[in-house]
Order: structure tokens, then sequence, then C-alpha cells
């Protein structure tokens, strides 16, 4: 039998580095592949981390943002009611008690915290000013006004009047209670006494239950209460009432009856 010689398979030098070569590519473009894999996912998982950064922020600026909005809401007839009221301590029936107590046999007829919603008035917007200058001109005595002025407080303003119409004008501080001012009204003609006189006769209402009437039937502080006449001529307890958003509502109140006639918001 013959046995031949089992050939060794050579393999030569070029053939090694042609596939050491083709390893090393593959290595080469598996780590390329690997690395560009990882780098685009770390791009992604940091973008996701900014993202997720940046939303709640977005989320809760908005909510955060509610309580500042609501206030920057409020209109300029909104923000000086809520800072003057806001400042006063005597309510409208104690400054009332106190003003009628000034005049012997006086009805009040007028009631109501100076400066405010007085669209007539130019100095109504600097208030502690306003106050002190419109003491003299309605009271005609100059000299409890700088001794009322000085205190900067608000001021409640009444009208008193006596049987014959006779006005006198009270000013109270609105803090302390005390009475700044008490004189006769110096404008007041005859026939404005005649028809003082002529809706006090009417009146069977006094205003303290023209303001709670007007209360029950929109909760808030009442700023003013005026004897008046409406379109119709009958005589009417006019009140004033701010409610918790601060705005005014107006109330007609029937003098003879108590029947609400009018009432109507000012929503500036």
């Amino acid at each position: 039998m013959r046995f031949e010689t089992r050939r060794t398979k050579t393999v030569s030098s070029r053939t090694r580095r042609l596939r050491v070569v083709g390893v090393l590519c593959v290595a080469l473009a598996a780590t390329l592949v690997t690395g560009c894999g990882q780098e685009s996912g770390d791009k992604t998982a940091a973008e996701t981390s900014e993202a997720a950064k940046v939303l709640p922020k977005q989320t809760t600026s908005p909510s955060g943002s509610v309580s500042p909005s609501g206030t920057a809401q409020l209109t300029q007839d909104q923000t000086e009611r809520k800072d003057l009221i806001s400042t006063v301590k005597v309510t409208f029936d104690k400054a009332a008690t106190t003003a009628v107590g000034e005049v012997s046999g006086g009805k009040l007829t007028d009631l109501d915290i100076e400066g405010l919603d007085d669209d007539d008035d130019s100095s109504a917007s600097p208030s502690p000013e306003g106050s002190g200058s419109a003491s003299p001109s309605q009271s005609g005595s100059g000299s409890p006004s700088p001794s009322g002025s000085s205190t900067g407080n608000p001021k409640w303003v009444a009208e008193v009047a006596e049987k014959d119409g006779t006005a006198h004008i009270v000013t109270i501080d609105a803090v302390t209670g005390k009475v700044l001012d008490s004189a006769p009204d110096a404008d007041q003609s005859d026939s404005d006494k005649q028809e003082v006189a002529g809706r006090l006769a009417q009146a069977k209402q006094t205003p303290q239950q023209a303001a709670k009437i007007a209360t029950d039937k929109q909760k808030g502080t009442v700023t003013s209460v005026s004897l008046d006449e409406n379109d119709s001529q009958a005589v009417v307890w006019q009140v004033d009432v701010v409610t918790t958003d601060w705005n005014k509502t107006t109330f007609d109140v029937d003098a003879a009856t108590g029947t609400i006639t009018s009432e109507q918001v000012d929503n500036d």
C-alpha cells in the first residue's frame, strides 16, 4: 500500500495580509457604527434631558403668574377702590351716627368716602392731598383742615340737614372716627334748603335702612348713601356697595317704600 505524504497547506504572506486587512476593516467598520450609534444616542438623550428641564418651566410659568395677572387685570377704578377702602376702619353706620350727633335735630342726607369714585373731583386721585384741599371748600372754614390733612387718613364727608333744610358738612377721620370739621354749608341757597327739606319730608326710610336693603341684595362695603331724586322725580336713597371684586353696584332705594327701583353695576 502506498501512502502519500499529506501536503501541508501553506498560506502565502499576501493572503495573510489580505485577511488581516479584512479583519481590521470589519472591526473598524463595527467601531465606527457603534461610535456613531452611541454619539447619536448620547445626543438624543441630552436633547431629551434638556427638553425635560424646559417643559416644566413652560408649564408652571403660566400657573405661577395667575395671581399677578389677576391683580394686573384690575381697572384703575377698581385699584383705587381697593387701595382706599382697605385703609378705612370706620364703617358707614358708625360715621353716620357720628355725623348726625354733630347737628342738633339733624338728619343725614349724604355720606360718602372722600375721593372715591368722584369723577368731578380733580383732586380725587391723590387721596391725602385731595382730602386736605377739599375740606376748606366744603366747610368754608380752613382751620380744622390742616389737622385733618396732616393725618393723611381717608375721610367720610357727610351732609346733615336741619328740619328747615339747612345743611351742615361734617368731615370724619375714617380711621380714628374723630370729627375733623363741622360747619354749615356756606354755598347753600334758600331754594336748596327748600329742596332738601322737601326730600326729607318724603323719606320714610332712614339711610341705615336703605343701606341694609342694598347689602341684603348685594354683599359688600357701603361707600356712599345719598338722598336724591331719580329720573321719575321720585325721592330715593342712592346706595353704593363695593363688592369683594372691587366693582361698585349703585342701588336706588325708594325713600318712602324701601323698594329697590334700580340696580347698576359699574365694572370700570
